[in-house]
């Protein structure tokens, strides 16, 4: 396993962090508890020491299963969740009111079994609420120990600008993969201010995986049809024409399609950690065997290139 610090904190993270959304279970198909806890384990055993989860995944679900998974375990993992987002009948809503984010973060440690989280992200922002109050909120959380670094996910430089006049924010969570790099230039100006950036959507929901090569049928609530665009025309055919140099690369190696973008996102100077989705303890394995080896600079520069040819 790979370790970098992640930005201005004194904290070693493995480069990989254990994404836990579709361990919520609602929009990811069938999903098994027992396979998710097993599959957070093995990822530890690979010296993964990150995980991330949110309120919103499944609405408790995950946090529930972290928790778990992490029972006897919690001084060797670093947690992280959000808060902002709620359920609230069958529809998602955006509350970053200072009441409500401290109410979300009590519950969610509850879920947790734990007394702290070591981040604690602002997941979207709510524009019904000045960010003065919600950043007041992290303050006032952070000053009672319950959190120890402050994050926000899917906001722009503007509102990252604005948030930090009331609290230091010591990372941030966009979205970054080969099939999605509309934030690089956001990501380079945080990586430049000393903040840390942990990515989500590395691997495309799936799709960098190698193991769609036919457009697939989800179920009309996948959250895959809404969340991620290469799953539609005429986006998916340009991603399999991308997979086509990265089937390359990874013969190379004598490795998989997901491990040569697992290394492309973290060997990314400014990105510290990726969060890859697993679901068992197979997908868990195969991906921290990723980082046994590392592209070289040519192969880096390929794969830049033809993303470049698909963008066009």
């Amino acid at each position: 396993m790979r370790y970098k610090q992640i930005g201005k904190t004194n904290e070693k993270i493995s480069e990989l962090t254990v994404g836990t959304w579709a361990m919520g279970g609602v929009g990811w198909g069938d999903v098994d508890r027992r396979d998710n806890i097993a599959a957070i384990h093995a990822m530890l055993d690979e010296g993964v020491n990150f995980i991330d989860t949110a309120l919103i995944y499944g609405n408790g679900v995950s946090e529930e299963v972290v928790g778990e998974a992490v029972r006897g375990k919690r001084d060797k993992v670093l947690l992280s969740t959000k808060g902002g987002l709620l359920q609230v009948d069958h529809h998602v809503v955006k509350d970053c009111s200072k009441e409500s984010m401290l109410t979300q973060c009590d519950s969610s440690l509850k879920r947790l079994g734990t007394d702290y989280v070591d981040f604690y992200f602002v997941h979207w922002p709510d524009f019904n609420t000045p960010f003065a109050e919600t950043m007041s909120a992290m303050a006032e959380l952070k000053k009672a120990g319950k959190i120890r670094f402050v994050g926000v996910s899917n906001f722009t430089i503007e509102q990252m600008a604005e948030a930090e006049k009331y609290v230091q924010i010591d990372v941030f969570q966009p979205p970054y993969s080969m099939v999605n790099r509309t934030q690089e230039r956001l990501i380079r100006w945080v990586h430049d201010h000393q903040i840390g950036i942990m990515t989500y959507g590395s691997l495309g929901g799936g799709i960098l995986t190698g193991a769609f090569r036919t457009l697939p049928k989800f179920d009309a609530g996948d959250t895959r049809l809404f969340f991620y665009d290469s799953f539609v025309e005429p986006k998916f055919s340009k991603v399999m024409k991308l997979l086509e140099t990265l089937d390359g690369i990874a013969a190379a190696h004598k490795s998989s399609v997901s491990q040569v973008a697992i290394n492309w996102n973290t060997q990314k100077p400014f990105v510290d950690t990726s969060i890859i989705g697993v679901r068992n303890v197979k997908e868990a394995q195969e991906n921290c065997a990723g980082l046994d080896w590392s592209l070289g600079e040519a192969e880096m520069a390929e794969i830049d290139a033809a993303i470049l040819k698909m963008e066009g």
